[in-house]
């Protein structure tokens, strides 16, 4: 298993679906495999359940996807907080952080209201908390770091086989 993982909005999941593609895998969003399982959105879950619930149906969700079939697995962005996610994400294959500053991600989100993490009175600087508390989690998790800054997803794409196939994971491309 290929894992992406990130702050909200740094790219994973469309990053992913492209990755997932040219390595003709399949493509698992792990936000929408817990959307089924609990069958409303993450947005409503939260508010009604709070944060600790909706941690531990992911952690159960992250167990089930790190024990299937190869793929691309895009995660939430706070699936890292549980040390047991981060452990089975680094034994399960591959973690990929796709590095994003707060302002990168602001510029990309600001207008989007599913993000339940963001709909704060001042979205920038909850950005700027997560990055805060989230980013060592990602260093630690993630055997591979890419800057996403202002690249293309294609060129992202290119440059995260280039890292794989350098690592030798992935065979190199004639």
């Amino acid at each position: 298993m290929l894992s992406l993982v990130g702050l909200p909005g740094s790219g994973k999941s469309t990053i992913g679906r492209q990755l997932a593609r040219r390595l003709n895998l399949p493509f698992t969003d792990s936000d929408h495999v817990i959307e089924q399982r609990i069958g409303c959105s993450i947005r409503d879950f939260f508010a009604r359940e709070g944060e600790t619930a909706f941690r531990d149906v992911e952690e159960a969700v992250i167990e089930q996807l790190t024990r299937s079939e190869p793929g691309v697995l895009a995660t939430g962005g706070g699936t890292v907080l549980r040390p047991l996610n981060r452990q089975r994400l680094r034994e399960a294959g591959p973690v990929i952080y796709l590095r994003s500053t707060p302002e990168e991600v602001f510029r990309r989100v600001r207008h989007d209201a599913k993000r339940p993490l963001l709909q704060v009175g001042d979205p920038l600087q909850r950005l700027r908390d997560l990055y805060a508390e989230r980013d060592p989690l990602y260093r630690e998790t993630a055997h591979f770091v890419v800057e996403t800054g202002r690249p293309s997803v294609g060129r992202l794409v290119q440059m995260i086989l280039a890292q794989l196939e350098l690592a030798g994971l992935i065979p190199g491309r004639p």
